[in-house]
C-alpha cells in the first residue's frame, strides 16, 4: 500500500558514498551525546550527590525504584510486581507507579558500583540523546535527507517537553521507544517487510515500553491511530489491500506483548492494590504555554517564567511550549506541502495531539466540545493518562513536519542553480528552532544519610522484612527515608511512601493509608510546622496499631516531638548521631 515513498534502506552504489553517509550518522549521534552532556553537566560535576534542582521529591521516588529494582537482581531475582518494602504492611503495586522496573534492571551494574542518583544521571543524559537519535533514525528510514532528520531529531529528544519533564520525570524523557513503535507500526499497515516479523519487532518495543512507561505507551498507541487514520483517508482504495497483512502483524504483536507483560498487566488490573478513577487536579495544559518560553530555555521571558514556575502542576508539567517561529513554520509547511502524504498524515497527528494535550475541561479559547479529549477520556485505558503529556508525542510529530518539509523545500531548487535560494529553507528551520534551545539544568545536592544512620539500623538487628517506621514519615511531602534506604538499604520494610495507592473505594490518590493523615501530623510535628499538645500520643496510636512497627527511628527530632515518642515507646533503645532509636 504505497501510501508514503519507499524507506530508505537501499545501499549506495559507491563504497566512498557508503563510508560519507557513515560518517554523517556517527557525527550526528556524537553531536547528541554531546548535547545531552552540557545539558546535564552539572550532574555529572557529581552524578552520585547532585540531582536537578527543583523536584527532589520525585527525584527522591526514582531512587527508591532504582536501588529496589538492583537490589532484586543482586539477589537473582527479578523485582517483585506488589512489594512491602514501602508503605508496610499494606504494601505498594510497582505496575500502578513509575517504578522504571526496565531502565533499573539493565543499570543495576551502574546502581551498584555507583549509587541510584548515578544510575538516575545516566538514563538522563542517554534520554535526550537516545530519543533524538531515535526519531533520527526513523526520519531517515522514511526518506529524510540527513541534515533534515537531525533537525528534526534534535527538536524532539531536546524538546522543552522533554527538557522540563527531565527535572524529575524520568519515565517521561526516555522517550526512545515510541518513534520506533509508530516506524514498526507504519511498517506493518504499508505492507514493509514481513508482517510477522514486524509485528514481533512491534511487540517487544511495546512490552519494553510498558516495564518504561505504560502512559507514554498509551499516548503512543493513539498518536500510531491518528497517524494510520491520516494516511488511509488520503489512500481509501488502498486500505482494501492491506487490511489481512496489517491485521496479522497487529495480532503478532500483541500475543508478543500477553506473552511477555500479560502476568504483570494481570498483577496491576486484578491483584492486590489494584485501582480505578483518575487522578485530581485539571492536568491539561494552559494554551498560553505553547507560546511563553519557561525559565529553562535560554532564550525566556520573565512573564513566561513567572506563569511556568506558578502553574499549579508545577514546571515539570508545562510540556507545550514550541513558540511563535516554530508553530508559524510548522503551519506554512503543512499548508504548502499539503499533497505530500508525509507531510499532511504528521501535520494532522501533530495537531491532533496539540488539542488532546488542551485536556477535555472547557478553556478560555476553547469549549470542551471542540477538544479532542473531551470525547476519550472516559475510555477503558484513559481514565489515568494526563493529556498534557501528549505534548511529548505532538513534539515528535511537529519535528517530522519540519523534517519532510525542509527536504520538500531544498529539492525545489535545482543543485545546478541558485544555491543560495536552497540555503534559505535551511537558515529559516535553524531560526525557527533556536528559541527551543534549553539551558543547562541546575543542581542541588542531595539529602545525605544522616549521621548515626547505618550505625543505629547495625546495632538494631532486625530481620530483613521488619517494618520500621522512620521519622519524618515518607510520603508526597517528605520523601528523605526512601533516599536514605535507597542509599543504605535499611531498612527493608518502611512504613509510608510516596506512591499512587488505591484509596478505601478503590480510586487512585497519593499515600492512601494512615500515612496520609497520621503520617503528616507526625511530619508537621518533625518540622515544626504544628505544635505538641496532650493528647499527640493518643492520636497516634490508632495508626501504630495498624503498622506494627518492629522498630521506630526518628531523625533529628525536636525536643517536643521527642518527647511524644518517649510518652509512645519509652526510652530510646539507642542515640546516635541525629537518630533516635527504639526496638519494639
Amino acid at each position: 500500500m504505497g501510501l508514503v515513498p519507499p524507506a530508505v534502506e537501499t545501499p549506495p552504489a559507491e563504497g566512498q558514498a557508503s563510508t560519507a553517509r557513515d560518517r554523517a550518522r556517527w557525527l550526528v549521534l556524537s553531536g547528541y551525546l554531546l548535547a545531552a552532556v552540557a545539558l546535564t553537566w552539572r550532574l555529572w560535576a557529581d552524578p552520585a550527590g547532585r540531582a536537578q534542582a527543583g523536584d527532589p521529591h520525585d527525584v527522591d521516588l526514582f531512587v527508591w525504584y532504582m536501588h529496589y529494582a538492583a537490589a532484586a537482581i543482586a539477589h537473582g531475582r527479578l523485582p517483585a510486581l506488589v512489594t512491602t518494602a514501602m508503605n508496610a504492611p499494606t504494601g505498594v503495586s510497582v505496575m500502578w507507579n513509575t517504578s522504571l522496573l526496565l531502565p533499573g534492571m539493565l543499570l543495576t551494574p551502574v546502581t551498584l558500583l555507583a549509587g541510584p542518583q548515578a544510575s538516575l544521571t545516566v538514563l538522563l543524559t542517554l534520554g535526550f540523546a537516545g530519543s533524538a537519535a531515535s526519531l533520527f533514525w526513523v526520519l531517515r528510514r522514511w526518506g529524510a535527507s540527513t541534515p533534515a532528520a537531525a533537525l528534526g531529531g534534535a527538536v524532539y529528544g531536546f524538546s522543552p517537553a522533554l527538557v522540563n519533564a527531565g527535572i524529575g520525570h524520568y519515565h517521561l524523557v526516555l522517550a526512545v521507544t515510541p518513534p520506533l513503535i509508530i516506524d514498526a507500526l507504519l511498517r506493518i499497515v504499508t505492507g514493509r517487510g514481513h508482517p510477522i516479523r514486524n509485528g514481533a519487532w512491534l511487540g517487544l518495543l511495546a512490552a519494553a515500553q510498558v516495564f518504561i512507561s505504560e502512559e507514554i505507551l498509551v499516548d503512543t498507541a493513539l498518536a500510531g491511530l491518528v497517524l494510520v487514520a491520516a494516511l488511509a483517508a488520503g489512500h481509501p482504495r488502498a486500505v482494501a489491500g492491506r487490511v489481512r497483512a496489517a491485521a496479522l502483524g497487529l495480532s503478532v504483536s500483541i500475543l508478543v506483548v500477553l506473552v511477555i507483560c500479560g502476568y504483570a498487566l494481570w498483577v496491576q488490573l486484578a491483584g492486590p492494590q489494584r485501582e480505578h478513577t483518575v487522578l485530581g487536579y485539571s492536568w491539561g495544559t494552559n494554551p498560553a504555554f505553547f507560546v511563553d518560553p519557561a525559565g529553562t530555555m535560554l532564550i525566556h521571558t520573565s512573564a513566561g517564567a513567572a506563569a511556568a514556575s506558578g502553574f499549579h502542576l508545577g514546571v515539570p508539567e508545562v510540556l507545550a511550549y514550541l513558540g511563535w517561529p516554530l508553530i508559524v513554520v510548522l503551519v506554512a509547511a503543512a499548508i504548502r506541502f499539503w499533497r505530500e502524504p508525509r507531510v499532511r498524515a504528521v501535520a494532522v497527528t501533530f495537531v491532533v495531539l496539540a488539542l488532546c494535550s488542551l485536556g477535555g475541561a472547557t478553556q478560555r479559547y476553547f469549549p470542551a466540545w471542540l477538544l479532542p479529549w473531551h470525547w476519550i477520556q472516559g475510555l477503558p485505558g484513559l481514565a489515568q493518562v494526563l493529556p498534557n503529556r501528549f505534548s511529548i508525542l505532538a513534539d515528535g510529530a511537529g519535528a517530522a513536519v519540519g523534517a519532510f518539509s525542509l527536504d520538500l523545500a531544498r529539492s525545489a531548487t535545482p543543485r545546478a542553480r541558485d544555491w543560495p535560494r536552497r540555503a534559505i529553507p535551511a537558515m529559516v528551520a535553524v531560526l525557527a528552532v533556536l528559541p527551543l534551545i534549553p539551558l543547562p539544568y541546575q543542581a542541588a545536592p542531595v539529602k545525605p544519610v544522616p549521621a548515626g544512620w547505618r550505625a543505629a539500623f547495625d546495632r538494631l538487628r532486625l530481620p530483613p522484612d521488619a517494618r520500621v517506621l522512620v521519622v519524618p514519615i515518607p510520603n508526597v511531602g517528605h520523601t528523605f527515608a526512601m533516599r536514605w534506604q535507597a542509599d543504605t538499604g535499611e531498612p527493608g520494610s518502611l512504613i509510608g511512601g510516596f506512591f499512587l495507592g488505591p484509596g478505601s473505594t478503590g480510586e487512585a490518590m497519593f499515600d492512601p493509608g494512615p500515612a496520609r493523615s497520621i503520617g503528616k501530623y507526625l511530619d508537621f510535628l518533625w518540622d515544626g510546622t504544628r505544635h505538641v499538645t496532650g493528647s499527640s500520643a493518643a492520636r497516634i496510636r490508632p495508626a501504630l496499631a495498624y503498622w506494627r512497627p518492629a522498630a521506630v527511628v526518628a531523625v533529628g527530632p525536636r525536643p517536643a516531638l521527642a518527647r511524644v515518642l518517649i510518652d509512645l515507646f519509652g526510652r530510646p533503645t539507642l542515640h546516635v548521631g541525629e537518630v533516635l532509636a527504639w526496638r519494639l
